[in-house]
């Protein structure tokens, strides 16, 4: 009888080791960890996050897991949910997009609350994290179309993942790593509406939900619990409710040989993924021809349908919060236009009050192409059509935003990055003492690491 599908999950989890590991692998969980703990930093002063915060200060508890930047002492799955919303609150966070689109980096704090609770070292954690990305990136792979083309939100794939991420720093047995994604597996499906239409703080809040439930899911199975075994492949399972057409191959074989973290992208922009090769290209139109936000007739915008559907969705051409602000395409090509630049500022209350862009947004249009629907996601292409008030038109035209694996962010980029986000909390030496800590993290224990991000 094959083996379940989770069963193989298992085994390859359990049995991966830091020594396994390449050395470029290595450092690219190092990467990913500086810009989410820049992210994390930056996801320090939304409502949102202090919202929970506040709540589980309130509900107290074992002290197990530190927040970032704040230093409060938690319970460590609570602590998953606070840290994973920080890194996710600013849309800034990293992006994998192939058939469905996810952000592995939500499951950093999954490794990081349940390294700190057992003790764990920092290899172990960065073996953890290797892991969150393999399987994330992996499930984007699986369903053909993909879950988020049918109607389902990408949390849904996560809920598989993060029972893996905790269970591997949990010391987990293969049966109870199995059980502990079933247990996760059975009640974490997400529906696709917080990122369609108006959106709320839930656009950012239901993946690292997921991630939360799937520490608990691990916690479970470590003191007994059973759960699912064939929670994908069996009758009522995964794949049975969500349909046909799947591709086994992608999501098991190969494991161990190559790593799906190296494919992954990080964000030039806090902004929904699909905008970026838009906005580079915009920006590169405005900034090279020198045009001004009142010298604007149109601007044309052709992309993929599904980015259409999503960016110029009526909503997003009056967004009144943040949520729907950053995933709106017709607001931030005319922020760009604007400010010649797109930072978490863009977002800002005071900003979405700025008539300039209000002059320039309906002037924005978005044009669906066929074509370019055929590329993705091998190319996530971009053209851009400027037209003047005086008749001329200046167009640019691109394939990959900065920070895709083909353009990748330099260190120098990272940085910027990094200390933008965290300006307004740690001084320039705070800065490089903990860019410095990041990058010789395999020398020290999680908890010393976790301890080190305090403000």
């Amino acid at each position: 009888m094959d083996k379940s599908f989770s069963r193989q999950i298992a085994e390859f989890a359990l049995g991966l080791k830091y020594e396994d590991l390449p050395e470029n692998v290595v450092n690219e969980v190092k990467r990913y960890l500086y810009d989410s703990v820049g992210c994390a930093y930056g996801g320090y002063h939304t409502k949102d996050v202090n919202i929970l915060r506040d709540i589980y200060k309130e509900m107290a508890g074992t002290e197990q897991a530190t927040l970032i930047g704040f230093g409060d002492k938690i319970p460590a799955v609570n602590a998953t949910l606070v840290n994973s919303l920080m890194m996710r609150a600013l849309d800034f966070n990293d992006i994998y997009w192939k058939e469905d689109p996810s952000h592995p980096s939500d499951l950093i704090p999954a490794a990081l609350a349940v390294g700190e609770l057992v003790g764990a070292s920092m290899k172990e954690v960065i073996v953890a994290i290797v892991l969150a990305y393999e399987f994330e990136q992996r499930l984007c792979l699986f369903a053909k179309p993909g879950v988020r083309e049918r109607k389902w939100h990408h949390a849904t794939l996560t809920q598989f993942v993060s029972p893996i991420v905790a269970g591997r720093l949990l010391g987990l047995t293969v049966d109870q790593m199995v059980y502990a994604i079933g247990i996760s597996g059975c009640h974490n499906h997400t529906i696709g509406c917080p990122t369609a239409g108006k959106l709320t703080m839930m656009k950012n809040t239901v993946d690292p939900m997921a991630v939360q439930s799937g520490v608990f899911a691990a916690l479970m199975a470590k003191k007994g619990y059973s759960g699912t075994e064939a929670v994908f492949e069996g009758k009522e399972g995964f794949m049975d409710v969500f349909g046909p057409d799947w591709d086994k191959a992608a999501l098991l074989e190969g494991l161990g040989k190559s790593f799906k973290i190296l494919e992954c992208s990080m964000k030039a922009f806090p902004t929904e993924a699909l905008t970026h090769t838009h906005l580079t290209a915009t920006l590169k139109v405005i900034v090279d021809n020198d045009i001004k936000p009142e010298q604007i007739d149109t601007v044309t915008v052709t992309t993929i349908a599904r980015a259409c559907d999503i960016l110029f969705d009526p909503h997003k051409y009056r967004p009144e919060s943040r949520e729907t602000a950053d995933h709106s395409l017709p607001y931030c090509i005319a922020a760009a236009i604007v400010d010649r630049q797109i930072t978490t500022n863009s977002f800002s209350d005071e900003k979405m009050k700025d008539p300039a862009i209000w002059g320039v947004i309906d002037k924005i249009k978005g044009k669906a192409s066929e074509e370019f629907e055929k590329m993705f996601p091998a190319k996530q292409p971009s053209k851009v059509v400027v037209k003047t008030t005086d008749g001329k038109e200046f167009e640019a035209y691109l394939e990959y935003p900065k920070g895709d694996p083909r353009e990748p962010m330099t260190e120098a980029d990272l940085a910027a990055k990094f200390n933008a986000l965290s300006g307004k909390l740690l001084s320039a030496d705070r800065q490089k003492a903990v860019k410095d800590m990041i990058f010789a993290c395999e020398n020290i224990s999680c908890k010393e690491f976790m301890g080190k991000l305090v403000i």
